[in-house]
């Protein structure tokens, strides 16, 4: 079995192409369903953020899997394979750990170094926990990668700015409102009270803003938050209802939307109501980080209005990390890849060593009951003797190399050796517990002819 990879991001895909394959926290346990009722799908999980949407799968066969996945994310969007894959990247066995271990420590983040991945692929991971899609693998695999995201940001400088998706919109935001008017950012209402809402909020809160609005389609949750807000940061903040958005606007100098809807919830026309209600003369800005969008991209064309969105947000001076830190990331994540597949080929060698002890033990009881058949006259205390000393004997012939085939087997192409122990001992795949070998790592866009390793 190996992990599959199929996912796309800010780095492969524009903007409209991560809307239409974006999948709600409502969508993903269907999705997931959908793929384990593939036969060579034994596990799945889906990391979907306002930036990337990837499929993590464990696999008995690339092609099968990759027919799968494209087909159910097909029927999702909308989208044909072809369209997909043109924006689309695919990896296979120890690549899939590699990249899901980068993504963790924040090295593939729109701002590079965040640390809203992590709850992300934490959160990722418990649905799947949750509707029992995750097995041994992904299990093992998803706490080994949110581990690998702590260690980069406790040992790494990689994160020191605080920088997120939000706390950059909203430094775009401010320098259009100084650039258009003069304007300092007091008053602002944050659409989505979810995880990125609260990050917004509480970034707003320190930046300065006064006047906090939070907005929601659950009143409660957009309570809860405001009260929250104005408990610890101390700021005015107070809930909005949906139908009051407008109002709220028109007095704001900044709208940031982060709702996980599924398509636009604020259209051109309630903005257009907002302007006409409005009575500064400075412009408002929109920070859209919604995917799907979640105001209607015809709203950056109305006057005064500003929209910053994830597109035009990519490669920003403000979304990179210091070399030397981005550096020091990269060697753990290659450190912590290492150590992850030594002990998983280790873990795949163990049946065979099992087998082959299970294998041994049988033969000495065989022979000792021969012996006991030949020898009657053997009195209870000589026949335990003689198994032990056979015991003993077989266990001094096996113990080097069972020790030593598991040394062997965390290096690359370490499945040989138990490969061979399985044919010089004739461990057949599926007798005795025995697994065939297992397969050994390759990069990804080729096809795996090659094996590859779990």
């Amino acid at each position: 079995m190996s992990v599959f990879l199929f996912g796309v991001s800010h780095r492969s895909a524009p903007v409209p192409v991560l809307e239409r394959l974006a999948v709600s926290d409502g969508d993903r346990p269907k999705l997931v369903d959908r793929l384990l009722r593939v036969p060579q799908i034994s596990e799945a999980m889906v990391v979907s953020t306002c930036n990337r949407v990837e499929v993590y799968a464990v696999v008995d066969a690339f092609h099968p899997a990759l027919e799968a996945v494209g087909d159910v994310l097909g029927e999702h969007s909308g989208m044909s394979v072809t369209e997909m894959t043109r924006h689309a990247y695919v990896r296979y066995s120890e690549a899939a750990v590699e990249h899901l271990f980068t993504v963790a420590a924040g090295l593939d983040s729109l701002v590079v170094g965040e640390q809203q991945i992590l709850g992300q692929i934490r959160a990722a991971y418990a649905s799947a926990d949750e509707h029992s899609s995750a097995g041994r693998v992904l299990h093992e695999l998803a706490q080994q990668a949110l581990r690998v995201g702590k260690r980069v940001h406790s040992e790494t400088g990689i994160d020191r700015a605080g920088a997120s998706v939000v706390s950059v919109a909203v430094d775009r935001a401010r320098g259009l409102l100084s650039a258009d008017g003069g304007t300092t950012l007091d008053t602002a209402v944050v659409l989505g009270a979810g995880a990125m809402g609260g990050l917004a909020a509480a970034h707003l809160a320190r930046e300065g803003v006064t006047d906090l609005a939070v907005v929601n389609r659950t009143a409660e949750k957009a309570q809860h938050l405001a009260e929250s807000v104005q408990a610890h940061q101390g700021v005015a903040a107070r809930a909005v209802d949906m139908a009051d958005l407008a109002d709220a606007v028109a007095d704001a100098d900044l709208l940031v939307s982060c709702t996980g809807a599924v398509g636009a919830v604020v259209s051109v026309g309630e903005i257009h109501s907002a302007l006409a209600r409005r009575t500064r003369s400075t412009p408002l800005v929109i920070c859209d980080l919604g995917l799907p969008r979640n105001v209607d991209p015809a709203a950056a064309r109305l006057p005064g209005v500003h929209v910053v969105d994830i597109e035009s947000l990519r490669g920003t001076p403000a979304t990179q990390a210091a070399t030397d830190d981005a550096a020091a990331a990269r060697d753990i994540v290659a450190g912590e890849l290492a150590d992850y597949l030594a002990h998983q080929r280790q873990a795949e060698v163990t049946p065979t060593v099992t087998a082959l002890r299970q294998r041994a033990a049988e033969m000495v009881e065989a022979e000792i009951l021969r012996l006991e058949t030949r020898l009657p006259g053997l009195d209870e205390p000589q026949r335990d003797e003689v198994a032990k000393a056979v015991r003993r004997v077989v266990d001094k012939l096996l113990h080097a190399p069972t020790v030593r085939v598991k040394q062997l087997a965390s290096t690359p192409n370490g499945d040989h050796y138990a490969e061979a122990l399985r044919e010089l001992f004739e461990l057949t795949p599926g007798a005795a517990e025995s697994v065939s070998a297992p397969e050994t790592g390759l990069a990804v866009d080729d096809a795996p002819a090659a094996r590859g390793a779990r």
